[in-house]
C-alpha cells in the first residue's frame, strides 16, 4: 500500500504541476512584458523630455534673436531721430520709422517677459527702462523743454553707454543659451 500511496502522491504532484505550469508561465511573462512596457514608458518619457527641452530651448533662442535685433534696431532709430532734433530735420518719415522700431521693442520685449531666463530679465529690463529714458529725453528735446540729462551730448552719450550695456545683455543670453565662447567674447567685447 505504500507504494500505491507514492503512486498517488506522485500522480497528484505531476497533474499539479501540468495544470500549473502554464499559469506559472503566464505569471511570468506578465512579469516580464510589465517590466518592459515600465522601460519603454521610461524611454518614451525621457524622449519626450528631450523634445521639450529642445522646443523650450528653440523658443527661447528664437526670443532672444528677435529681441536682440529689436533691441538694435530700437537704439539705432533713437540715435538718428536724436541727430535729426539737433540738426532740426524731423520730418513724418523719421517719427513714423522711431515709432515701428520703438513697438517693435515693445512686442520682442514683452515676448521675452514670458520666456527669457531671470538674469537676461534683468538685463533687458534695465534696457529697456534706460532706452525709454532716452526716448522720453529726446521728445522732451524736441519739443523744446528738455529736463535734467536732457542735452543732446547727454542723450547721446546715454546711447552709445546703452551699446556697452547692450553686450552685457546679448553675453547673457548666449550663457543662457550655452553658447560656447560667451565669456571669452563678452571680455574682448569689453575691452574694445
Amino acid at each position: 500500500m505504500s507504494s500505491a500511496v507514492l503512486a498517488l502522491i506522485a500522480a497528484v504532484f505531476g497533474v499539479t504541476g501540468t495544470l500549473l505550469a502554464p499559469v506559472l508561465s503566464q505569471r511570468s511573462q506578465a512579469k516580464a512584458l510589465a517590466a518592459d512596457f515600465e522601460r519603454q514608458q521610461r524611454a518614451a518619457q525621457g524622449q519626450w523630455q528631450r523634445e521639450q527641452y529642445q522646443t523650450e530651448f528653440e523658443k527661447r533662442r528664437a526670443c532672444y534673436v528677435a529681441t536682440n535685433a529689436a533691441f538694435r534696431r530700437y537704439r539705432v532709430q533713437l540715435m538718428n531721430y536724436l541727430w535729426d532734433v539737433h540738426r532740426g530735420e524731423v520730418d513724418d518719415t523719421a517719427k513714423q520709422e522711431l515709432e515701428e522700431a520703438r513697438h517693435a521693442h515693445h512686442a520682442a520685449n514683452a515676448e521675452s517677459q514670458m520666456i527669457a531666463s531671470d538674469s537676461v530679465l534683468g538685463h533687458l529690463d534695465r534696457l529697456s527702462s534706460a532706452l525709454g529714458d532716452v526716448y522720453r529725453r529726446t521728445k522732451d528735446l524736441e519739443e523744446g523743454h528738455p529736463g535734467a540729462r536732457g542735452s543732446f551730448e547727454e542723450i547721446e552719450a546715454d546711447l552709445r553707454e546703452f551699446w556697452r550695456r547692450w553686450e552685457e545683455m546679448r553675453s547673457a543670453m548666449r550663457v543662457d543659451l550655452g553658447a560656447s565662447g560667451s565669456q571669452r567674447g563678452s571680455a574682448q567685447n569689453g575691452s574694445g
